[in-house]
């Protein structure tokens, strides 16, 4: 099935779990109701069997994986009882995907030291690498979406579709034990671990590679700015622009401020090529000379030093002579 067909089945759920205002005297009937929650439900549970099939596992206890699928904004809009969401998926996948990484990392190479395996590590847990995979299974599809955030394009939103990769990682390991996770996990990064040569980390660090590639054309060395901060203290979502000489060449948003600007390096990279030519034009235009260095006089002046004259500690009686 196309990935059309998978975002329209979404949005029709997303509409169909919304309530509409009632109009007195038109309140549907209960077995109306209970016809339109069946309806709903099988038409998800068919979603499901799909997302089951790209992933190559099979759920014994399927409402793990609708937990993983479901959002805090839909699940907060349901009635009582509401169903789980998938925050709390999301903090243990995350740490059950850096064990199994970090065991596999040692697996293939034994003899690297620490630094070069937490490098790695590093770049295959990256939100810019998870959504990479979330975006390749269309999980965004599959999110359980309240109007409002659907509305905002919370299908793309690389927040939203890393947390439920992880929550799924999460659910699998639930679901499964260790050898399901692992062997998830070692299906969807094969192809991550081809891509990293231990020996250039560059590679795999945006930043590093987009610095090199501008300094190569000439241009001057990018800097990335917060635009935007959102969400609760332990859950922040940083949003950055990535400015080649005050020009605005990418924007890119993490969970944290460094995979941030990974997400945004990794996006001017992809311009980088029909962007030349503005930036160039952009880096001819004449800017102001930089001004002079102003010297801070400090605020208490300090009079200049004299020398001053150190009388004797016992002053000598003048020589009378003697007649």
């Amino acid at each position: 099935m196309g990935d059309d067909s998978i975002e329209k089945q979404a949005e029709s759920l997303t509409e169909e779990s919304t309530e509409q205002p009632i109009e007195p005297g038109t309140e549907p009937a209960p077995e109306q109701l209970v016809e339109e929650e069946i309806s709903f439900l099988n038409a998800f549970e068919e979603m499901l069997a799909q997302l089951e099939s790209a992933i190559g596992y099979e759920f014994r206890e399927r409402a793990l994986l609708r937990r993983a699928l479901t959002h805090r904004s839909f699940a907060n809009e349901q009635p009582d009882p509401r169903p789980q969401h998938n925050e709390a998926l999301e903090f243990l996948g995350d740490a059950v995907l850096e064990f199994l990484i970090s065991s596999w990392l040692l697996e293939l190479h034994p003899s690297h030291n620490e630094g070069t395996l937490s490098k790695m590590r590093a770049y295959a847990v990256s939100a810019v690498n998870l959504q990479k995979h979330a975006a390749r299974l269309q999980l965004g599809s599959y999110l359980l979406l309240n109007r409002g955030e659907e509305k905002t394009g919370g299908r793309s939103k690389t927040a939203l579709q890393v947390d439920a990769y992880e929550a799924l990682i999460a659910a699998i390991y639930l679901d499964g034990g260790i050898e399901a996770a692992k062997g998830f996990i070692r299906r969807e990064f094969v192809s991550t671990f081809v891509q990293i040569d231990p020996q250039n980390l560059t590679s795999t660090d945006y930043k590093t590679s987009l610095q090199e590639r501008l300094q190569s054309f000439g241009l001057p060395t990018p800097h990335y700015a917060i635009v935007e901060s959102l969400g609760p203290d332990h859950r922040r979502v940083f949003q950055v622009e990535l400015r080649v000489n005050s020009y605005c060449l990418a924007t890119g948003e993490g969970t944290t401020i460094k995979g941030a600007h990974q997400a945004a390096a990794r996006a001017a990279l992809d311009n980088l090529e029909t962007e030349l030519d503005r930036l160039r034009e952009n880096l001819a235009v004449v800017e102001p000379p930089p001004s002079e260095p102003v010297q801070v006089e400090s605020e208490f002046e300090e009079a200049p030093t004299e020398p001053v004259p150190v009388e004797p500690e016992f002053e000598e009686a003048p020589n009378e002579t003697t007649a």
